[in-house]
Order: structure tokens, then sequence, then C-alpha cells
């Protein structure tokens, strides 16, 4: 393996059929683009195996997965559980205001009064939009929807996003 960062963009859950095909848990913003036919993916096998997309089409929640390396459900099998990467890609793949899910992650938020809420950990996408998942210590978790109208500012550079907390979302009565 050369010098070329891997980024997560699901996990192998399943296998589906007798052909090949794998179910797949989708973790990035792009998964039209990641799973696209002639895309190739990498396995964290031992050594890391390279597979190249021939088919993806969405089923309660997954991508229903086929490679051209993958011809049958005892190769599908061996790779239950692995992780699927992509290469490293150039920024210029982003518009104005699209950012990698890599990029969010640890981002310390700063609410309208200028008081820390604290890091992103995650990023969930149930829906029409992402959502920010903030850890606090003793209090539930702040589930920030990630909107133009809730996320004023982000700036990379200092790993700081400046936030319109919406009222009533956080809800700390016990």
């Amino acid at each position: 393996m050369g010098e070329t960062n891997r980024f997560k963009v699901g996990k192998i859950v399943n296998t589906h059929g007798v052909r090949g095909e794998l179910k797949v848990i989708t973790i990035t913003d792009f998964p039209a683009q990641r799973f696209a036919k002639n895309s190739v993916l990498y396995v964290d096998t031992k050594p890391e195996q390279k597979l190249t997309v021939t088919g993806a089409r969405p089923q309660k929640g997954t991508l229903l997965v086929t490679f051209a390396e993958i011809t049958d459900m005892t190769a599908a099998e061996a790779l239950k559980g692995c992780t699927l990467s992509t290469a490293d890609e150039s920024r210029d793949a982003l518009a104005d205001g699209e950012y990698f899910y890599r990029d969010l992650i640890g981002l310390t938020v700063i609410d309208q009064a200028g008081a820390t809420l604290g890091q992103v950990s995650e990023i969930l996408s149930p829906g029409a939009n992402d959502v920010w998942v903030i850890p606090r210590p003793g209090k539930t978790d702040i589930l920030l929807p990630f909107i133009q109208s809730v996320v004023l500012t982000i700036d990379l550079a200092t790993k700081t996003a400046h936030v319109d907390v919406p009222a009533g979302l956080i809800d700390d009565a016990d």
C-alpha cells in the first residue's frame, strides 16, 4: 500500500443472494458517486483488496452493491464486517458550503451567545438533512440539524462552527 490516505465510505453488513451481492451501510455524503459503476473501492482485508463497482441499488436503508471481483456467495461471505474505503479526493470536487464528514467531526460548536456547546462526535443522515451529534457529559447529546439557518459559519482553519440553536432544541430539564 502506498502513501494514499483512505476514507471510509461504507461497511459491509451482509450478503444478498448467491451471485456475490453485498449489503452495505453507507458512511458518506456522496453514495451515488462513491458507489457509481466503475468506482474503485478498497476493502480492509489483509492484504487490502481493490474492488470495482459494477452496480449498486438501494434497499431498506442500505445499498446492495456488486463488484467485478466478487462473483459468488462464498467470496461475498468472506467480506462480511469489512469496511470499504476510497482514496482521498481533491477538495475541488466540493461545491462552496459542502464539506467532507471527516472535516466536520471534531469541530468545536459555539452558540450565538459565545458559549461552547461541545464537539461534533458523529454525523447522522436520517433524512432531509444531516444531524450533528454533540455529546455533553452528564447530559443528553445535542442533536443539531445541519441546515443553513442553524449552522451559521464553519471555519476549518480554527476547527470551529458558529450556530444559532433553535429555541427548545436543548432540553436540560429533568
